[in-house]
């Protein structure tokens, strides 16, 4: 018995099928690239093993507790810890059964596709998780994790990954990549600049982060000229350990050009504490335009996560702080937003700015006219709520006849779930497979130009956006 089946996700037609598989044979082994995650470096650092199936699968997984959580159980119960450090389950093997309990609930969604793969090819179950043989299961993925062949940094070579991108915020001092770099394994693991921290007056703990920042980079960041030269410090300092791009998670997709004397006022106004809600957005929008001018001197590649509404339980997140399943997109502009910072450097060839959307109606709409036209811009995967193969189609399918295939970047798979990667970069090799199938039993590509247009999605084009 399998939980896999082999013909997952190909149509159903059995000459479109064909060509499906065909395709999917040519770049099912091909290397993994994964230029953007949120892995713990710790991991590769260490290289200790996993404590437990619970502690792998379950208490650090949004995607996972976010969905417990929708049907009446607790954070708490599923260990998820508490902000101020107050009681919460802690045997790991009750909380696998309740997740075994309720994994019902992941019926027909990405997540249930994800974890069957790791159950089955990972760690070799044949059965599916259930409260019957939760226990069994359990057992069974603890023994394996106690061995050294399922350590994190022979987990790695054994899904053959290339490289892979951790993400890290400017004021981390970088220990465990420093560690990585000194251990002698061969294993590729770079970080990218987070500076949301910095550069959202609306982050907790702001001031003190703009004081932390200043320290550690020897600048005044008390100046506008000052806090910009921090920024190329700490870029230049993250470049060290491998960092080709960098990262922004705002809560829209709003640019400002502002002239330096008006740039700096605003500064100070964020940096007194007294803003309105409409001048911390201004400040994130012109910090978008800086550091895609930063990156034109530097050649890291920009991304930009907007349009999500961070946070959305007050009460989640006093209790468990961020990060904790309740982030929500919202309707986001990108053809106004933009603009100021297109304006300002879109034309410029040497500038790659990576778009991501939690707003499906964006791409063929906003999206994919602004990557068919301007040289810096280029379209990242279909993303966090939309990772998943119906999310993929129908990016494909709108974004395509806009901006074609060579203004996107292939796949990532932006996850701090590792037993996932390879799951999530199978999903999208069998969608894009399936959708280059149809486009060959349409007469709208031959077969040679799919075979190579599947490579290309599956491995090249993420190396060569994030100039890897």
């Amino acid at each position: 018995m399998t939980i896999l089946n082999p013909d997952r996700l190909f149509p159903a037609g059995p000459g479109t099928r064909d060509l499906a598989r065909a395709l999917y044979a040519g770049v099912r082994d091909l290397p993994i690239v994964s230029p953007h995650g949120h892995t713990d470096p710790r991991w590769f650092a260490t290289d200790a093993a996993f404590p437990d199936p619970a502690a792998l699968f379950v208490t650090p997984d949004h995607y996972v507790f976010r969905m417990l959580c929708s049907q009446g159980l607790s954070l708490a119960s599923l260990g998820v810890p508490r902000v101020d450090g107050g009681p919460v389950e802690n045997d790991p093997r009750a909380i696998w059964r309740l997740f075994a309990e309720h994994f019902h609930l992941f019926r027909g969604t990405p997540s249930r596709l994800w974890l069957d793969h790791a159950f089955s090819e990972v760690f070799g179950l044949t059965e599916r998780l259930s409260a019957g043989n939760a226990d069994a299961v359990y057992d069974h993925i603890a023994d394996c994790l106690a061995q050294p062949a399922f350590r994190p940094r022979a987990l790695f070579k054994r899904f053959n990954i290339e490289v892979i991108a951790t993400t890290e915020s400017p004021l981390d001092d970088l220990q465990w990549h420093r560690m990585i770099a000194e251990s002698g394994w061969d294993g590729r693991v770079i970080t990218a600049y987070r500076p949301d921290p910095v550069v959202d007056p609306e982050f907790e703990g702001f001031a003190s982060n703009l004081e932390v920042f200043g320290a550690l980079t020897g600048c005044d960041t008390a100046t506008w000229a000052g806090y910009l030269e921090a920024h190329r410090h700490r870029r230049a300092y993250f470049r060290q350990f491998g960092a080709t791009s960098t990262d922004h998670g705002h809560p829209t997709a709003r640019t400002e050009n502002l002239d330096p004397g008006a740039a700096a006022s605003l500064y100070a106004r964020i940096r007194s504490g007294r803003f309105s809600a409409d001048e911390a957005e201004a400040f994130r929008g012109q910090m978008l335009t800086e550091m895609a001018r930063m990156s034109l001197e530097d050649g890291m590649v920009m991304q930009i996560h907007p349009g999500s509404f961070r946070n959305h339980s007050p009460a989640v997140m006093a209790a468990h702080g961020r990060d904790k399943g309740f982030d929500i997109p919202t309707r986001t502009d990108y053809v106004h937003a933009l603009r100021p910072l297109l304006e300002a450097v879109g034309m410029d060839p040497r500038l790659t700015v990576i778009l991501f959307t939690l707003d499906e109606s964006a791409y063929a709409r906003e999206l994919a006219p602004l990557a068919g036209a301007y040289p810096a811009l280029k379209l990242g995967p279909a993303w966090w709520f939309h990772d998943s193969p119906e999310g993929m189609q129908r990016y494909r399918e709108m974004t395509t006849e806009t901006a074609g295939f060579y203004n996107t970047v292939g796949f990532n798979d932006d996850t701090r779930a590792y037993l996932s990667i390879p799951a999530r970069h199978d999903v999208s090799r069998r969608v894009d497979c399936a959708f280059l199938a149809g486009l060959v039993a349409t007469g709208r590509l031959d077969h040679d130009e799919a075979h190579e247009v599947a490579h290309d999605l599956a491995y090249r084009l993420a190396k060569t956006a994030y100039r890897l």
